[in-house]
């Protein structure tokens, strides 16, 4: 029954957004609202407006603000649902837990109730069904690490005056963990940030954006309207609305990059934070 129903509301909703197509302007069309208003008011007034080079993050983080949050905001969903469907419930222990001595190779098995030895010393715990560990792979690796995430970073701070921004920040910066679980392991990852931490910062680059959107409402602007904080930071209005981008950028590259280490870290180990790919 559930099926079926659910059927049919995938199929009306489909049948729905079809029908509401039909009243959007011709594709291209050079008459449309969004060509002879909106686009020539971004192309002329950005600068002025906003002391942001950059067209798309100006749009993207300033006049079309509310739509940029709610992104943002399904990511952070995303996230979520990702993390209660598959790392919500407790796994079952494995039963014999395998530790390999990282300067001969030599494989230790111990099973449930046998003292292990201490992780990150002279062993490290490996997976059931263990791949050989490669030295030059997870050296180099580790080594590009700190680069993907200076560059990380680069992208988000000057997204508003070159391409780049929140999101493309975001996804380098989880590029940087990932390629780190992927070279070592799924503990490894874990034990430089919890999934705890992950979760944290994900919800505070949403706070981030939306507070200080809310903020503006407080010094007597419109909800994001980043100019009504002018006189708290003392700057001009113009810079005020270029610092406002940057600080909602800085908000969704937190939640981009913790979103999606936690859909790597719950989906590449079913939730149980061991194995991984």
């Amino acid at each position: 029954m559930m099926k079926h129903l659910s059927l049919a509301t995938v199929v009306i909703t489909g049948l729905l957004l079809i029908y509401i197509t039909g009243s959007f302007p011709a594709w291209g069309d050079p008459n449309s609202p969004a060509s002879t208003h909106l686009s020539n008011h971004y192309i002329t007034k950005t600068m002025e407006e906003t002391s942001v080079p950059n067209i798309v993050s100006a749009v993207l983080g300033d006049y079309r603000g509310f739509d940029t949050m709610f992104e943002t905001t399904v990511v952070f969903c995303a996230g979520m649902a990702v993390f209660f469907m598959l790392g919500a419930y407790k796994r079952d222990q494995p039963t014999v837990r395998q530790f390999r001595h990282t300067e001969t190779g030599v494989v230790l098995r111990f099973r449930n109730g046998a003292k292990t030895p201490r992780e990150g010393g002279a062993f490290e715990e490996i997976d059931p069904t263990w791949i050989p560990y490669d030295f030059i792979v997870s050296r180099v690796a580790k080594l590009m690490v700190p680069f993907i995430q200076i560059f990380g970073l680069y992208v988000i701070a000057h997204g508003h005056h070159s391409p780049g921004g929140g999101f493309q920040g975001g996804v380098i910066l989880a590029a940087a963990f990932l390629l780190l679980g992927l070279s070592h392991n799924m503990r490894t990852l874990i034990n430089r940030v919890s999934n705890k931490a992950l979760g944290l910062m994900s919800a505070a680059g949403v706070v981030l954006y939306a507070g200080y959107g809310a903020l503006a409402m407080i010094y007597g602007g419109n909800f994001l309207d980043y100019s009504a904080l002018a006189g708290l930071l003392g700057m001009d209005p113009v810079a005020a609305r270029s610092f406002g981008i940057l600080v909602i950028e800085i908000g969704v590259g937190l939640t981009v990059m913790s979103t999606m280490v936690i859909i790597y870290n719950n989906v590449a180990s079913v939730g149980r934070y061991d194995e991984g790919l």
